[in-house]
């Protein structure tokens, strides 16, 4: 269609044909009369937050339609919302509102097929759906552009819109007509997508059918689904286990001491589960080491462990202490099934020199040589009972220049203390006995599959179900608390 305006002369065109009663020229914004042909009151051009044209197209739902007009209501001093009219291939009407960047596309409909409730004059039914007043609200047009069907009317109109979750109906009625319009949300995306736009109004607040952030129906039924899974796997894992004790071995220290040892291979059949080691060594008054690596002989992955064995005991102050034990555990955990084998390194506290108590006195009882289990020597001159330890024999050999040191060369001239000391021993004195420690136990279990991660998961599940539906009563409460006619009270 194409009409040239009778106050500037310019054209207004439009790849569209159908019948129309007024237009706001593009040029000189008058509202022009097409009956009549003549300019009729200068429009304000619509500009706030506008971000579609006269004549752009879009697709939306697998339907192209074009902008024919825009309408800008104002209520109040200060709240604008914008009205696109649309028009389709095949002529049919279609309307997106944009309020706050809150986007709904709207149709017309009969008003014979709209009920009311005698019982309940908040509740309107259309469509065998039951929608709840939200609001009524007073408005007009603020600025318009486009080719309209109808005259607009610039007086007063009242909107009532009964809302029912992401649908509803919206009534507008002026002086002169009273229209239906049922309407769904529409996401701003795609919106923006159907017409190709690089901005759009950002959100502000929570609008009147803008839908929970998920489907909480959908979130129920994905959540339930994903738990009977995860439950059927559970039990199947549990069900497929077979192996409990998969390796044990005693490793002498002498055989790893400074290398490896590559283990016998041993089968884990199942579902993953903790594989525990535990490891014992005759410790006494000593650590030891071991080292385990847990090959996979599939995959060649490795997982490295490694455990102390500690174990002390002694008296002191009257009481007996002990400390450490000489057995250890730890767990790999989450070993999958297949084929395995460990590399063990192992070392040990090297056995301390012990030696037999020892007794030494001259004839003439001025020097006194006593040694302990350490080996250690205490040099004692009665005469000034001065007392000196040293380390071994070579130590007292060595010192002459202490009054003590002199005193013993003097004494004892070139005899070998060590032939002293051995041909002196303690009454009753003997070798003491220690522990040998030569080797380490590894013993490897295959622990029952951990039900601790699946009741751990299944908690969350629930927990996120709960948050959601709960979430879900929050939004809503929110979406209704500047409507007068909210069914939610508030504190």
């Amino acid at each position: 269609m194409f009409y040239v305006c009778p106050a500037c002369e310019s054209g207004n065109k439009l790849d569209l044909n159908f019948d129309i009663k007024e237009y706001v020229c593009n040029t000189c914004s008058y509202l022009i009369d097409v009956e009549n042909n003549k300019h009729q009151k200068h429009i304000k051009i619509p500009t706030e937050n506008v971000v579609l044209d006269i004549g752009q197209k879009g697709i939306i739902d697998n339907t192209e339609y074009t902008v024919t007009g825009i309408i800008i209501r104002k209520y109040g001093t200060s709240i604008f919302w914008r009205e696109y009219y649309l028009k389709d291939t095949k002529g049919e009407d279609a309307f997106l509102s944009e309020s706050d960047g809150h986007w709904v596309l709207l149709h017309n409909i009969d008003k014979m097929d709209v009920k009311r409730k005698s019982w309940n004059s908040l509740i309107l039914e259309y469509g065998a759906v039951s929608f709840r007043k939200y609001e009524t609200t007073e408005c007009h047009i603020h600025a318009a552009a486009g080719f309209f069907e109808e005259r607009l009317d610039f007086g007063i109109s009242t909107y009532k819109e009964y809302v029912n979750g992401i649908y509803m109906v919206s009534e507008e009625k002026s002086k002169t007509s009273v229209q239906y319009f049922s309407g769904k949300h529409i996401s701003k995306y795609k919106v923006k997508k159907a017409f190709g736009i690089s901005n759009l109004p950002n959100y502000s607040g929570i609008g009147i059918v803008q839908p929970f952030y998920v489907n909480v129906k959908h979130t129920i039924n994905i959540m339930a689904v994903s738990a009977l899974l995860i439950s059927l796997i559970q039990l199947y894992v549990v069900g497929t286990r077979t192996n409990k004790s998969v390796f044990e071995q005693e490793i002498n220290f002498a055989d790893v001491r400074n290398k490896e040892m590559v283990s016998k291979s041993f089968d884990l059949s199942g579902g993953s589960a903790p594989l525990k080691v535990e490891v014992s060594s005759n410790v006494d008054n000593s650590w030891a080491n071991v080292g385990l690596g847990l090959v996979n002989e599939k995959t060649n992955e490795i997982v490295f462990a490694s455990k102390d064995i500690e174990e002390y005991h002694g008296y002191e102050d009257g009481e007996n202490w002990s400390e450490g034990r000489r057995d250890e555990s730890f767990n790999f955990c989450g070993v999958a099934p297949g084929k395995y084998h460990f590399i063990i390194s192992a070392e040990k506290q090297e056995t301390p020199k012990v030696m037999p108590p020892s007794y030494y006195a001259t004839q003439d009882g001025s020097l006194t040589l006593s040694r302990d289990n350490n080996g250690t020597i205490n040099v004692t001159n009665n005469n000034t009972m001065e007392t000196t330890a040293f380390g071994d024999s070579k130590m007292i050999k060595e010192d002459t220049t202490s009054s003590l040191g002199q005193f013993v060369h003097k004494t004892l001239g070139k005899a070998d203390i060590d032939s002293l000391l051995n041909t002196n021993l303690a009454a009753g004195a003997t070798t003491p006995e220690l522990t040998e420690n030569k080797s380490v136990k590894i013993k490897a279990e295959w622990l029952p599959v951990s039900f601790r991660n699946f009741v751990f998961v299944l908690l969350f599940i629930i927990g996120f179900v709960v948050a959601v539906w709960f979430g879900r009563k929050s939004f809503e409460r929110s979406k209704w608390f500047n409507s007068s006619n909210s069914p939610y009270t508030y504190s």
